[in-house]
C-alpha cells in the first residue's frame, strides 16, 4: 500500500470521523422535525421519544437514513474505494468459514461477557431492544449498518491508517482503528465488543484489502442480534433465559459453538493468508 503524507492522512481520518458522526446527528434532529410536524406532536417531546427508545420506528429511519447517507458520501468522494477483485477471485469458501466463525462466536462471547459484568446502561439498552423489535430496526442495524460502518471504519479509516505505517506495524493501524471503532458506540459494553470485533475486522481487511468479508461478518453478528432479541423471552435479557433457565443446557450451547468457532478460525487464518499470497 502506497504511503500518505502524514498530516494529510491524519487530517483525513478526523474528516471522516468528523462526517460520520454530523451525518448522524444532522439526520436525527431533522427527522425529528419532520416526525413532530407529521404527527402533530412537540419536538421536545418527540426528541426526548428518540432518546428514550420510546419511538423505535424514528430511531429506526433516522438510522437507516444516516447510513444510507453516509454511504453515498464515502463512495461519491471515493474516501472508500471499490473493487471487484477480491470477489473476481471466487473466495466463497473463506466467506462460508467466516460466516460460521460469526456464528460460533455470539453465545461464548455474550457468556463471557455476563461473566465478567459487561452490559449497557439502562437507557441504551431500552434503545437498543425496542429498536430490534421493529422490522425498519433490522434494515437500520442488520443490512445498513454493516455496509455503512466497514465503509468508513475500514474502507477509509484503516485504509488510511495501513498508508501511514510500515507494513510491520500493521497491528498498530489495526489496533487505532478498531479503538476508534469501539468509541464511536459510545457506551462501555458496546465498545468491548465492537474494539474485540474492529480488531477481527480490521485483520480481514489487511489479508484481503477488501471489504466483503468484513461485511458479511458484521451482518451475520447484527442479523443474529436481531433473531435473539425477538426469540429472547422476556426477561432480564441474560442469556440462561434462551435456555428457558437450564443452565446445563446453556454450556452444551457454549461448548457446542466453540466447536464451530474453533475449527472456523483456523480455516480462517489458513484461507486469509492464501488470500494475500
Amino acid at each position: 500500500m502506497a504511503k500518505i503524507n502524514l498530516k494529510r492522512g491524519l487530517t483525513d481520518i478526523v474528516l471522516y470521523l468528523i462526517i460520520f458522526i454530523v451525518v448522524q446527528i444532522i439526520v436525527m434532529y431533522a427527522g425529528v422535525g419532520i416526525w413532530a410536524g407529521i404527527k402533530g406532536e412537540g419536538y421536545q417531546a418527540t426528541l426526548l421519544a428518540i432518546s428514550s427508545g420510546s419511538n423505535p420506528i424514528l430511531t429506526a429511519l433516522t438510522s437507516a437514513f444516516s447510513n444510507v447517507i453516509t454511504l453515498v458520501i464515502f463512495l461519491k468522494t471515493k474516501w472508500t474505494p471499490l473493487t471487484r477483485d477480491y470477489l473476481l477471485s471466487k473466495p466463497w469458501a473463506t466467506l462460508l468459514w467466516v460466516a460460521l466463525f460469526t456464528l460460533g462466536t455470539i453465545i461464548p462471547l455474550e457468556f463471557i461477557y455476563e461473566q465478567i459484568g459487561i452490559e449497557m446502561d439502562e437507557n441504551t439498552e431500552q434503545i437498543f431492544a425496542s429498536l430490534m423489535k421493529e422490522p425498519w430496526g433490522y434494515v437500520a442495524i442488520g443490512v445498513l449498518a454493516p455496509f455503512a460502518e466497514e465503509v468508513v471504519f475500514r474502507g477509509a479509516v484503516l485504509r488510511t491508517l495501513l498508508g501511514l505505517m510500515s507494513k510491520k506495524n500493521h497491528w498498530v493501524a489495526i489496533m487505532i482503528s478498531a479503538a476508534i471503532f469501539g468509541l464511536a458506540h459510545a457506551n462501555v459494553a458496546q465498545f468491548v465488543n465492537a474494539l474485540l470485533m474492529g480488531l477481527l475486522l480490521g485483520w480481514m481487511y489487511y489479508r484481503t484489502k477488501s471489504l466483503v468479508p468484513g461485511i458479511l461478518l458484521h451482518w451475520v453478528n447484527n442479523t443474529m442480534a436481531y433473531v435473539l432479541s425477538n426469540i429472547m423471552p422476556q426477561s432480564d435479557g441474560k442469556l440462561i433465559d434462551l435456555f428457558h433457565g437450564d443452565e446445563k443446557t446453556m454450556y452444551y450451547a457454549v461448548g457446542f459453538s466453540l466447536c464451530i468457532m474453533i475449527p472456523s478460525f483456523i480455516q480462517m487464518i489458513i484461507r486469509l493468508k492464501k488470500a494475500k499470497a
